[in-house]
């Protein structure tokens, strides 16, 4: 029987393994084999692109601010008999246990914010993916079934129009059109007869981001990103939330989310509005699961990210690769599978930006704006949709100025 609780190593471990089965290349293009039409293919990564601040962070985390290194610099300070009212030496010790107070701080935070984890045998576990055809849903999917895990993974998609899915193992398909509350319904009761009641529900589904300004974009394409990104999050948690409930280990429910929900970039109205409207929804039915005192019985664990190489942000420019660099699909999904395994809920940030984000809102308006205009977030939606609309030979109509329409149409 596989154990309760997963720690980060065996995690990696996994993955991993999983990576060395789908693919024979650098680890700078680990996903990008898992299926041709799931994964964009990215270029190779020079060493400055991957000198990102959440490297140095990470750095900094296993080395100066991690408390064990800390007191080990007190500890060798006495090795070489300094005094206890050496200076030197009540900086060190002042250091470490600032250092020990925050990591007690940190652990008692999440601790009285989400409770203790919930009991998690994987043997049992039902996993739903939404949007697992492609992109992250397909890697978490893919991680879980070679795990041995039951998984139901939900598409609009049809299975045969899935290039590359016979070779995925140990996982389930349903044809599912999440915005429709019928379908979510009969696909429901059939995971539930098929594979059991579903304890894991992970929102992975995403409209694409259109990256057009308010007054060109249209109705029917803010509705779809709407119905796709929230709408649908609403059917699901509504239809899988009872059987959890009443599941003997509960239930975990994951929503993938953004930060462009908070920081509301330039032509993404519609993905930004419903991002937001995602993180809010969360927010709120964790909050009823506390007040009815569910809150140890699911679990709920909102994951905000930037951007991650995956084809629903192809045509998103990245504004700044140091502070903002793109996320690689398995350093996601890691992070989200330990968090299930260990039965924890909470709050996933990622990259290193992102857990900064709340401050944002208490600068001053003047200082957002520097902010915003050094990190160039306004202009990237709208390069990027530029540039993936560009053809590659000729001119397209969409780039035509009405006068020269009129002087080619005369002609």
């Amino acid at each position: 029987m596989l154990q309760s609780k997963k720690s980060n190593t065996d995690v990696e471990d996994l993955t991993s393994d999983y990576i060395r089965k789908v693919t024979d290349i650098g680890p700078s293009r680990i996903m990008s084999t898992v299926s041709a039409s799931s994964i964009s293919q990215l270029p190779d990564k020079g060493w400055l692109e991957q000198f990102t601040f959440d490297l140095v962070l990470t750095v900094l985390n296993r080395t100066l601010f991690h408390p064990f290194v800390a007191w080990v610099g007190v500890l060798s300070l006495r090795a070489q008999a300094t005094p206890y009212t050496h200076f030197s030496f009540m900086i060190a010790t002042c250091y470490a246990v600032f250092l020990t107070v925050l990591a007690l701080a940190r652990a008692m935070n999440q601790r009285l914010a989400h409770g203790l984890p919930r009991p998690v045998d994987l043997s049992e576990e039902v996993v739903v993916v939404t949007g697992g055809a492609s992109g992250l849903g397909l890697l978490i999917a893919r991680i879980y079934g070679l795990r041995g895990v039951s998984v139901a993974v939900l598409d609009i998609k049809a299975e045969s129009d899935i290039e590359g899915w016979e070779e995925v193992t140990g996982v389930d398909y349903y044809q599912c059109d999440i915005t429709e509350r019928e379908d979510v319904e009969k696909t429901a009761r059939r995971i539930t007869e098929e594979l059991g009641t579903p304890t894991v529900l992970i929102n992975c589904a995403a409209a694409r981001i259109n990256g057009q300004p308010l007054l060109s974009l249209s109705a029917e394409a803010f509705q779809k990103t709407i119905r796709t990104n929230l709408l649908a999050v609403f059917h699901t948690c509504q239809v899988f939330l009872p059987g959890m409930l009443s599941a003997q280990n509960g239930g975990t429910i994951v929503n993938i989310s953004s930060v462009l929900g908070q920081l509301s970039a330039a032509s993404l109205s519609d993905y930004s509005a419903s991002k937001a409207g995602l993180s809010a929804l969360h927010r709120t039915l964790e909050a009823e699961l506390r007040v009815s005192r569910n809150d140890q019985i699911v679990k709920m664990l909102l994951v905000e990210t930037g951007q991650i190489s995956t084809p629903l942000f192809k045509s998103f420019k990245t504004p700044n690769k140091f502070f903002a660099p793109v996320l690689e699909p398995v350093h996601v999904a890691q992070k989200i599978i330990t968090a299930i395994d260990e039965g924890q809920g909470g709050l996933i940030r990622l990259p290193a930006f992102a857990v900064f984000i709340d401050w944002y809102a208490v600068l001053p308006a003047s200082t957002q704006r520097i902010a915003r205009y050094l990190s160039g977030i306004d202009h990237a939606a709208l390069q990027g949709s530029s540039e993936a609309n560009r053809p590659k030979h000729g001119v397209s109509s969409s780039q035509i100025s009405p006068d020269e329409l009129k002087v080619k149409k005369g002609d």
